[in-house]
């Protein structure tokens, strides 16, 4: 619970995120697998017209999205190598 708890502060901390993302696609431990199937994931909502809740609601249209978006960053993060992991604090 410790560790669920960490890793969405870091999700909502742009500042730790941006580079780790960065630091994730450049990292040569994470396999090319791994970054397509992170790209894949996020082009495929990009691609697929359905939305949970429609954008023309505004602030709800927004949240879909960020749950989105908060669930393809929280793969990420369980599939960077340990060392990545500890760099940004995301372990025990």
């Amino acid at each position: 619970m410790v560790r669920f708890v960490k890793r969405v502060r870091f999700l909502f901390n742009v500042r730790r995120s941006v580079p780790f993302l960065v630091d994730f696609f450049r990292s040569g431990d994470v396999s090319f697998v791994k970054k397509g199937l992170s790209v894949g994931l996020v082009a495929f909502y990009f691609w697929l017209p359905l939305d949970l809740i429609p954008d023309v609601f505004l602030l709800l249209g927004i949240v879909d999205d960020l749950a989105v978006f908060t669930f393809i960053l929280q793969l990420m993060v369980k599939m960077a190598p340990e060392e990545l992991q500890k760099r940004y604090e995301l372990t025990k």
